[in-house]
């Protein structure tokens, strides 16, 4: 949805994530536009999403996008693998601003990015079971393969030929909010889960969960340096560019750019670790009873 032509270029971004991963994607749309103002919310009390119900993920999507907008923001960014698969168009269909979802963007990276037509796909039970990230990747196929028609690249590639394989890991949101980012224990599952993936000789593999990627290490040692794995957090920030320049909301101001954060859980735990993945101070963080909307 088109945001309204008087909403003001200085509001903020709102980014929203189940709890710490969605900073990846923050992360990535504040180095790649520095002039933002952005506002993070992190569900850390309700976290994991992937073991919920659709009808309780829409719920919390709902909540959280009240209260960003009360926050006055330009744009809800779900920055939340589970979130997007389930309640994007719940969340675009109740707003008045654009709404960005994280798995498109890492879909079209993988159909680019793959060598052999071998994409694995990791993500949580929620986001694997809907099939959502398979349904995208097929969708990038053939989107590549209409421009590969039209004398573009990729010729080679026929999405009857794409095998595409899932894997859900629900032990890595876990491991990534308790901050065992590089850990044995870590190594230890991810040896674990990834096996099937390095059995079907995937050379591409999309980290279907904002959380994973703080865990990028350990699956790297486990898949081996010639398995690329997509982050769509870049993706996401080059497409939030994008809509906001369409929109006229680009914040084309010189002030230095201000980023609040909340949680629905410890605040003192939550600027802990997400100074730690940010490599940067978060100097405050709110506590929000986020129940009350």
């Amino acid at each position: 949805m088109s945001a309204p032509s008087h909403v003001p270029a200085s509001r903020p971004i709102g980014v929203f994530d189940s709890g710490l991963g969605g900073l990846t994607v923050l992360q990535a749309i504040q180095e790649r536009l520095p002039a933002e103002n952005t506002v993070y919310f992190g569900d850390t009390g309700r976290t994991p999403y992937g073991t919920k119900s659709p009808e309780t993920i829409i719920k919390y999507s709902q909540q959280i996008s009240r209260f960003l907008l009360e926050q006055n923001v330009k744009m809800i960014v779900i920055a939340c693998n589970t979130a997007s698969a389930t309640a994007f168009e719940a969340v675009r269909d109740a707003v008045d601003v654009p709404v960005i979802e994280v798995i498109t963007p890492g879909a079209e990276a993988a159909a680019t990015a793959t060598q052999n037509d071998h994409i694995g796909i990791i993500g949580t039970r929620g986001t694997v079971n809907s099939g959502v990230y398979v349904r995208a990747v097929r969708k990038a196929i053939g989107k590549r393969l209409a421009l590969a028609a039209c004398c573009l690249n990729n010729p080679h590639q026929d999405a009857t030929k794409v095998q595409i394989l899932q894997q859900a890991c629900p032990l890595f949101v876990g491991l990534a909010e308790e901050g065992w980012w590089d850990h044995p224990i870590t190594q230890a599952v991810a040896t674990e889960y990834l096996k099937p993936l390095q059995d079907a000789h995937v050379d591409t593999l999309i980290l279907g969960c904002t959380h994973y990627p703080l865990l990028a290490k350990s699956i790297a040692d486990v898949m081996g340096p010639e398995v690329k794995l997509i982050n769509a957090g870049n993706n996401v920030a080059t497409e939030v560019e994008a809509v906001l320049q369409k929109n006229g909301l680009l914040n084309l101001s010189n002030n230095h750019a201000t980023h609040a954060y909340f949680t629905s859980d410890d605040a003192a735990q939550f600027q802990q670790l997400g100074s730690a993945f940010l490599n940067r101070p978060v100097q405050a963080a709110g506590r929000v009873d986020i129940e009350r909307y």
